[in-house]
Formats: C-alpha cells, structure tokens, sequence
C-alpha cells in the first residue's frame, strides 16, 4: 500500500475536489480548511498522519471540537474529513474510515428565516438607485428575491445568462448543475437600465472583466462577502430594523410563491433543491402564516365562547 505524507494526501485530495467532483472555489476552500484543522490537530497532539488515523482519534477529535463549534459546525467539518477518507478508501490507501461511526451532537432543527411581504417590498423600493452602485444594488437584491437565488449563483452570474427575449436567466448551481429559471419584466428593465449606463461607468475602473454581470465600487466582480457588506450598508442607510442576511431573500422568494398557491414541486425547481424534502421546509412556514391569517379573520377564531 502507497505511503502518503499529510501533505500529499491533501494535494490528491484538492485535485480530486477541483477536476473530478469540479466543486466551485468556495466549495473546494471549505473541504480543504476542515482538513487543514484535522492536520492541525494531529500535529499539535502529537497523534501522527492522516493515514493511520484510528476511530479512538477520530472521536477525540471530535470532542476537541465541542469546545470551540456549534453542533451544525462540527457536523459539517466532520462530513468534509469523511468524505476525505471515503476517497482514500477509493483509492485503496486505506481499507477503513475512522470517522464512519463517530458520535455527533444532534441540531437544532431551526426554519429559515424571511420576511413578510409588505417589508421586502419597502426594503427594494427604499433603493436609491440615483448612482451606478444603486442601480447596481437594486438590480443585486432584485435578482436574489424576483429569482430566489443562492449569493454565489447572482455573483457568479455573467451577462450572456441572461435572455431577455425569454425572459429567462441560466443558473449556475451547486454542484455545477444548471437550471433555468423565469424572471419577471420589471426585474429584467432594471438589468438594462443597469446595464446601459451604471456597469458601464463601474466598468471603466477594471478592464480585467467584461462579462460578469456584478461589479463592484473598484470595477472587479462583486464577491459573497461584498454582498453582505452592501446589504448591511444599505439597511442602515434606510434605517431599517430587519434582521436580514443574503439568504433571507431566498428564502423569502420560496415562502411567498408558497403562501400565493403555487406548488411545492415548482418551488424545489425554482430554488434547484435535488430533494424535495429540503424543499419541504418552507411549508411549514407557509402553514404558520397561514394560520395566523385564519386567527386574524374567522369569525369565531376570536369571538368569546357563548355561556349556557
């Protein structure tokens, strides 16, 4: 059996994250800092290589990490160290994998969050589109609600995925699966008022870029991390309370196509979930706000209980 030095092992494993799985960077960055803090550990304790890594390690390893990560932190690290030896185990380095039946804390189902309709509208409309970043930001936030998508899928987005004839936009997901997915008109005249005069103007700062469609104040595509920066900017600029992140706008997007009646089906391609059952936890949101609307209106839902 070929011997490996952790460093090799991690070499293998990046060509294999980027080339075969063809994960995106963000992806492959993830998988490969979870390795890095498993080889950290393993240095520091003094506990020897990856590749003789026993199951008494592996579930020491986990208990290391319950001093500093919340439970849906440590399952995901501990997934990303699994599918490390799973590949090993592929390529015949090793015969078992020492993480395969390690205890994990169990987590806090939590449904995600969003906000009603009345107030995203007021958040898109409080927009001041007045400059070449507002216009950027509308056409930003408009995207990620009108189309329910993912930060990395508006960032990674380019100019030539967008039909405006169609009125439709090429998704580039995750795991580098593709979807197609409607747009509605306002949405597609705000890209072209973007597009004639402000990505112009942003664009003139950089030319190493010409088809990204997001740009940002220095001319360069705009990145997840700029996304949140501009979000959290811009509820302060309109003074606005709402607990909002990036996602919150997808998840939005999915809750209210479900409260308006349209199926859940529709829905999971839309958002280009592969399970349904993923997409399944928007009903219970909808279901919620569903029954508070009955609370709201029926009659006898608040009328006092006549005495006999």
């Amino acid at each position: 059996m070929e011997k490996l030095t952790n460093n090799d092992i991690r070499s293998r494993y990046l060509d294999y994250l980027k080339n075969e799985k063809m994960y995106s960077n963000n992806t492959v960055t993830a998988y490969i800092n979870d390795i890095d803090s498993l080889n950290h550990f393993l240095v520091n304790e003094d506990l020897g290589d990856l590749a003789y890594l026993t199951h008494r390690i592996a579930k020491f390893y986990v208990s290391s990490l319950h001093h500093r990560y919340d439970p849906k932190s440590i399952r995901r690290k501990i997934s990303s160290v699994r599918s490390l030896f799973d590949y090993l185990i592929a390529e015949e380095l090793i015969e078992e994998n020492p993480f395969e039946n390690v205890d994990l804390p169990k987590v806090k189902k939590s449904l995600p969050k969003f906000i009603y309709e009345e107030e995203m509208l007021k958040f898109l409309n409080g927009i001041d589109d007045s400059t070449a970043l507002g216009k950027r930001n509308r056409v930003l936030f408009e995207l990620l609600y009108g189309c329910g998508l993912r930060v990395s899928e508006v960032t990674n987005m380019v100019i030539g995925d967008i039909d405006f004839v169609s009125k439709e936009i090429l998704i580039h997901g995750k795991g580098s699966v593709d979807r197609v997915v409607p747009v509605h008109s306002y949405g597609l005249e705000i890209v072209k008022d973007y597009l004639s005069e402000a990505r112009v103007e942003l664009a003139l700062k950089s030319q190493a870029h010409d088809n990204e469609l997001l740009l940002n104040y220095k001319g360069t595509p705009l990145t997840s991390r700029g996304v949140r920066v501009i979000l959290n900017k811009e509820l302060e600029k309109q003074a606005s309370a709402m607990n909002l992140s990036p996602h919150s706008f997808r998840h939005s997007f999915a809750t209210h196509l479900l409260n308006r009646g349209v199926d859940l089906r529709s829905v999971q391609e839309l958002l280009g979930h592969v399970s349904l059952s993923t997409t399944q936890i928007y009903t219970k949101i909808s279901n919620e706000k569903l029954q508070d609307e009955y609370l709201k209106a029926h009659p006898r839902a608040f009328k006092k209980r006549d005495k006999k």
